[in-house]
Order: C-alpha cells, then structure tokens, then sequence
C-alpha cells in the first residue's frame, strides 16, 4: 500500500495556510533562557572558585602560623680536638712459643690455659733423670781424669829432676809434658760436659721466657717432645701493647712535622663500630717507607691496657689527634643545610620563629661541624625537621643537645 493512500488527504489550503504571529519569538526566548542560565552557571563557578582560593589562602596562613615540632641545639664555644682516623689491628709486643730445648716425656703442666704470667715462672717440667745419669758421668769422668793428671803430674816432676842429673833423655820429659798438658785439656772437656748436663737439667724445667697470657696448651702430659716440636704454648704479652694502623699519605704532613719537633699525638682507640672508645694511649713510631700500592704509610701506637681491654689481631678504628680548635663554634652536623646559595642553618629566634642563615664551615668531624662564622655562641639552630621550615615558620623546640651530646660514647 502506498504512503499517499494511508496519509490523510489535505486540501490545498490547509497546506499553503500561514503561520500564526505568536510563534515567531518562541526561538528567540529559548535563546535568552539558555544564555541566562550559561551565565549564572558561569557566575556560580567562579564564585565558588574564589572560595575555594580564599579556603586554601587561609589554610596556607594557618599553617604557617601552627608551630613546627623540630629538634634544636646550642652553638657552643670550646676547644676542639681535630683527629685523624684509620684502621689497625692490635699487636702485641712480645709473643713467644714456649718450645723444650731438651728431648723427653713431659711430666708436669703446672700452668692454666689463659692464666697470666711472670718471666721465669715455671711452666712444664721434661723427665729429669736422663740428664741426671749423663751428669754423673761426666762427674765420673772428671774425677778420672783429674786423678790421670796427679799421677802425670808426679812423673813429670821425677822425669826434671832425672834429667837434670843426665839420667834420662830429653825426649822422655817432653813426652811426659805433653801427656800433663792432654790431661788437663781433658779436664777442660770434662768440666764443659758436666756444666752442658746441668744445663739441661735447668732445661728440664721450663720456664717463661716473658710475662704474658698464656692460650691453650699444644700437649698434654707424657708427650714425648724435642725442640723440633711445634711448641708447648704461647705466651702473648698483654701489658703494654701496640696498633699498627695506616693513614693515607697526604695526611701525614702534621704528624711527620710534629714528630721531628718532638710532639706527642695522642692516640684513642675505638670499636668496630666506631662509636664506643675502648683505650688511649700515644703514637710511638711509624714506618721508614709509603706502601705505594695502598698509598699509606704504617703507624704504631702503645697503650698500657692494664685491663686488657685489647685483644691482639683485634680489629680497631684509631683515631690520632694532631691539633686543637680553641673556641671553636660547633654545631651538630645535622644542623647543616646546602642549598644552592651554599651552607645554612635555620636559627630559632627568641620568638620561636626561624630565620635562614648562611655560615662558612670550616671543619667537618663525625657528628659536628666548626663553623667559621654565620652563627654566635649560645644560640639555637635546627637540627631536624627542616624539610618543613621557611623564613618566619614557628617552631617547637623538642629536644636540645650539645654537639657532645652526639659524640662517640667512651667505656
């Protein structure tokens, strides 16, 4: 079916039949209303923008008046040590392996394993009796050979007298003189066999050679040993004892100077961690020659360590001074900031607020910092929480401290 035969037929002149006047504005009042809307939206947004803006400035105000939690110290005013620092090892003075000089089945151990000590103290003792016999005979010897010489002695005596009345002939007397001069020759030997008996006899007890510690014994009782054998013990001396340690060489130019001046360098040893001070002693030499392969030249120090607070091989982190800071500003070195414009530090004012202030360093040092100038004795800088400060913040103080207070801790 075809669409003009369902559509309803119109005449003519309802088709051509104008418009009516009232719908001519009906666009134009749409018009208006979206642009009044367009523009009251546009109002709205920005309104609210604005409020917004003005929320987050006085947010922004708030915050920078709301006090900072930060930790603080004091600049202080005092004489510091400078120092150098290294790696040694502790070393010990004298170390002796306590080896027999005489073969035999030890009898006694009259030490225990970690005892201390004295020279000449008697530590093991070797079978004595072997020495005992070849004493004897050597005592048996000489007292043959002396009786050899009395008799010698009288026939020569007989044979002078003989020959001066022409009895006998010359040769006869110069026999018997040489065989007077053999036997007193064996005397002679004789004499040093019985002193080489009784010395090891003296052998048989052994003694320490030095005073020290002693570790734990090679050989137990009834081992036969000999002086090739690789010893009874050893004895390590305790009481004084050294570091060896290395500085590299380009630091040496104060201690060599003060040195050839006669100065003293005090010397601190630290632990592994570098933190806690296990003795003080004194540099006592260095070594002839640089190690050209490290860079570094060899230094020894000695401590008493009368209570053996080092151990010998011990690891230890030395540090050496060579001068003194007097009235030196220190400040912990957390306070220090680098920017752009150089070193600063926040200074609290007596307001509690911070202000930035450029310093010159002159010397870093494990947990301070010397500064040259920037900062006066007394006042309070900022040593953490920085991150958050700018000129005129307000601050909480938290916590003060000394740069003392962050040093290494001394046993």
């Amino acid at each position: 079916m075809a669409t003009h035969e369902v559509l309803p037929r119109l005449s003519e002149s309802e088709v051509n039949a104008p418009q009516g006047p009232h719908r001519r504005w009906i666009p134009w009042v749409l018009v208006a209303a979206f642009a009044v809307i367009a523009v009251l939206g546009w109002r709205a947004a920005t309104r609210r923008q604005q409020e917004e803006q003005n929320l987050l400035a006085q947010q922004a105000r708030a915050a920078a008046l709301r006090p900072v939690p930060v930790g603080v110290a004091q600049v202080q005013k005092q004489d510091f040590p400078v120092h150098l620092t290294g790696l040694g090892s502790v070393t010990a003075y004298n170390t002796v392996t306590l080896q027999t000089r005489v073969t035999g089945q030890i009898m006694k151990i009259v030490f225990k394993e970690g005892d201390h000590v004295q020279a000449g103290q008697m530590l093991a003792q070797i079978d004595p009796r072997p020495y005992q016999v070849q004493l004897q005979q050597a005592q048996g010897q000489l007292d043959h050979d002396q009786a050899q010489l009395r008799d010698a002695v009288l026939d020569l005596n007989r044979d002078k007298a003989l020959w001066a009345d022409q009895v006998i002939p010359r040769q006869q007397l110069d026999t018997q003189n040489a065989l007077v001069e053999q036997l007193q020759g064996s005397l002679v030997a004789d004499k040093a066999n019985i002193a080489n008996a009784k010395l090891n006899l003296d052998y048989c007890q052994i003694t320490a050679p030095i005073s020290g510690k002693v570790g734990l014994r090679m050989v137990d009782v009834g081992n036969m040993v000999q002086p090739s054998t690789a010893g009874i013990v050893l004895i390590t001396q305790m009481e004084p004892i050294a570091v060896i340690f290395t500085l590299p060489e380009e630091q040496l130019a104060p201690i060599l100077q003060g040195l050839r001046r006669g100065q003293s360098f005090p010397v601190e040893a630290y632990d592994r961690s570098d933190q806690h001070q296990i003795a003080r002693g004194e540099l006592a030499a260095t070594d002839n020659r640089i190690d050209q392969t490290t860079g570094t030249l060899r230094l020894k120090a000695t401590f008493q360590n009368r209570n053996e607070t080092l151990f010998p091989n011990e690891f230890v982190n030395v540090h050496i001074q060579t001068e003194v800071l007097h009235n030196a500003l220190v400040v912990p070195a957390a306070a220090l900031q680098r920017g752009t414009q150089g070193d600063y530090v926040f200074a609290v004012n007596p307001d509690r607020t911070v202000m930035q202030r450029p310093v010159q360093v002159e010397l870093t040092q494990d947990n301070d910092v010397v500064l040259d100038s920037g900062v006066k004795a007394g006042e309070t800088v900022v040593t953490d929480g920085q991150d958050k400060l700018r000129n005129g913040s307000h601050v909480t103080p938290q916590e003060s401290r000394t740069p003392a207070a962050a040093g290494r801790k001394s046993s």
